[in-house]
This record gives structure tokens, C-alpha cells and sequence, in this order.
């Protein structure tokens, strides 16, 4: 399942309704951020008990404000609405690690 744009808008709403989620924080400056962006996109297809979102941290800065970002690319991971761990990294397999061990891995 492709990852979903978040904005201030529906950024709440949409982790509301997910029991579990992760969120890309970005910048469109970020060249990092732009390099993993298809790495993440297909990490949804392999784990599609998570649901992934991106947010655009200049363009929605109410939703940037919710998570303290040390560095960009920025994944914050949700129970139910509510932040329960977070990470910054640029590869990928560590992201995946760590969505694996607070989520679990997909189900067979």
C-alpha cells in the first residue's frame, strides 16, 4: 500500500483511525529525505499491517510540531494515535528493523 500525504488538516484524523502507523517527516530540501522516499514507499508494501504517511514538515508545521526532530529523515511510529517511538535514519534496513520490533512483523 502506497504511503499518504499528510498535512495539518487531517495529520491527527489519519493516525486516529490507524492502529499502527509510521511517519516520514521531511523538507523537499532534504536530499536524504528525497533519496529513501522510495525506499519507504516500497517498505509499505512488505509490512501491510503498518500504515505509512509522509508529512512535509515546512508544508504542515502544526503536524511538525507533535514530534521533537533531532535530524531529517524523521519516522515516527503511532499506536493509535499516539507516538510510541521514533527514529532518524537514512537506511532503510534499520527502519524496517525497528518497525519490526514495535510492530511485529507482517503477518504471513
Amino acid at each position: 500500500m502506497a504511503a499518504e500525504t499528510l498535512n495539518d488538516a487531517n495529520f491527527q484524523s489519519s493516525l486516529d483511525a490507524s492502529e499502527l502507523a509510521v511517519v516520514d517527516f521531511y523538507a523537499t530540501w532534504c536530499g536524504q529525505c528525497m533519496l529513501i522516499r522510495p525506499k519507504f514507499q516500497k517498505l509499505s508494501d512488505a509490512l501491510p499491517h503498518v500504515r505509512f504517511f509522509m508529512v512535509d514538515g515546512e508544508a504542515a508545521p502544526e503536524a511538525r510540531k507533535t514530534v521533537e526532530i533531532p535530524n531529517l529523515p524523521y519516522f515516527a511510529l503511532y499506536r493509535n494515535g499516539k507516538q510510541v517511538d521514533g527514529l532518524f535514519t537514512t537506511k532503510i534496513d534499520g527502519l524496517r528493523e525497528k518497525l519490526e520490533e514495535v510492530f511485529g512483523k507482517a503477518p504471513a
